[in-house]
């Protein structure tokens, strides 16, 4: 078993990991995988079995393992893994960005409401409405 490649790459701001490693003579199978926090986003295998009588085994079997895991770093920069990591970004600027309702005080004592973002949330809509209209009962 030869000691495997492994590489942190930051690609448009997210931070991936990609492993190869060696399974061994008595399991002669290549393995890279690609992460994304923790998460496995892309596998490669392949099968060395056709090497293990070669007298040069260990160094076929490193070239293999070098190539299977530059792949994976060229398919990394050129997008065809990142999806997830695209998908979660898109659905955390849209939560961030998303508009809330949070009630605020104006001068007559109202409490209208107010536009802000979801963090800032301290009262439910159901709270706000209810408020409201109970500050208006008492003026009637």
């Amino acid at each position: 078993m030869l000691v495997g490649y492994n590489n942190n790459i930051t690609y448009k701001g997210k931070g991936y990991h990609v492993q190869t490693e060696d399974s061994g003579l008595k399991n002669p199978i290549i393995v890279t995988l690609l992460f994304y926090k923790g998460t496995i986003l892309a596998s490669k295998k392949i099968n060395y079995s056709h090497l293990i009588d070669k007298p040069d085994v260990q160094k076929n079997v490193r070239e293999m393992m070098k190539e299977q895991h530059k792949t994976m770093l060229k398919e990394l920069i050129a997008g065809k893994h990142t999806s997830v990591a695209e998908a979660e970004t898109n659905l955390r600027q849209k939560e961030e960005c998303r508009p809330t309702i949070e009630s605020a005080v104006t001068t007559d004592s109202v409490k209208q409401p107010v536009i802000g973002k979801k963090k800032d949330i301290k009262k439910t809509l159901d709270d706000i409405l209810l408020d409201y209209i109970m500050e208006r009962e008492k003026k009637i």
